[in-house]
């Protein structure tokens, strides 16, 4: 059976099936553009999605990979996260080759994002699939006269069997920002990261691939273009807190990003950004 893209309604929401002929699959909503499920080869879904997530067309879908632009988190005068993840995106190339299947989606400037954000802009996200990888790449274009910046991320859902027995490795020596420690700078000392309370940290200039192990897994996680790595979890009370998570949603998740948030990315007009994640099944 040949890679094929399928358009589907997607809990009411209109979306995209990717297959590869070899066993690879993913689910991609219009919807913000936001991958909601990615299964390697042999199946076993790699990334969580809340099972009380809304999908009203209006709410942050919570899980899989929502995008954050032009801002991420709180850093700026725009909504949480931006307005990238509650828009709708338009479909520009759908593509499947011998094992793997490629979809580009595009989001543009309009009167709305004009009235949050006054500037013109392109923003393209390409999603492929191919043997035990996943890639995503986003590419902004300042389509304008002046310059612009912003702050980004793919705010990556990772599943987990149990987090607190995964082991995330690669961060050893780099600085982080403790948000819940008054964003006290800190540098990470230890050989792993495991998680063992509320974690919301934003690491620096990360220069190499990280690896998250679990007892009969392991996920190989590059960046290219984006600077830092953010590791969320919210753990008990937190998760509680969250109306659209289960209370013990912590332990099957661990949101590994890849992020420009450090320092904004200053965009002259007419010029190009692009950064990309690579998730890979081992």
């Amino acid at each position: 059976m040949p890679a094929t893209i399928e358009h589907i309604d997607f809990h009411g929401l209109p979306a995209l099936r990717l297959r590869t002929a070899g066993g690879a699959a993913a689910v991609v909503s219009l919807y913000g553009a936001q991958v909601l499920s990615w299964s390697p080869p042999g199946g076993g879904e790699r990334l969580y999605l809340s099972p009380q997530a809304v999908f009203d067309g209006r709410t942050p879908i919570r899980g899989g990979i929502p995008v954050c632009f032009p801002q991420f988190a709180d850093l700026g005068t725009l909504p949480a996260h931006g307005f990238a993840r509650t828009a709708t995106w338009s479909v520009v190339t759908e593509r499947t080759g011998a094992d793997f299947a490629l979809l580009t989606l595009a989001l543009s400037d309009d009167a709305t994002t004009r009235a949050a954000w006054p500037h013109p802009f392109r923003a393209e996200l390409g999603i492929l699939i191919e043997d035990s990888r996943l890639d995503l790449e986003l590419e902004v274009e300042n389509t304008g006269d002046q310059a612009l910046a912003f702050t980004a991320a793919l705010h990556t859902y990772l599943a987990v069997r149990e987090v607190e027995e995964s082991r995330l490795e690669g961060l050893h020596g780099f600085e982080y920002r403790d948000k819940l420690d008054a964003n006290r700078i800190k540098r990470d000392s230890g050989d792993v990261l495991l998680i063992e309370a509320e974690t919301d940290r934003v690491y620096h200039d990360v220069k190499r691939p990280l690896l998250l192990r679990e007892y009969d897994r392991s996920l190989g996680i590059n960046a290219d273009g984006f600077p830092d790595v953010v590791v969320w979890n919210p753990w008990v009370e937190r998760s509680a807190a969250i109306a659209d998570l289960p209370d013990d949603a912590f332990r099957r998740m661990l949101c590994v990003e890849a992020a420009a948030a450090h320092e904004p990315v200053r965009l002259p007009a007419g010029e190009t950004w692009w950064g990309r994640q690579t998730l890979v099944a081992l």
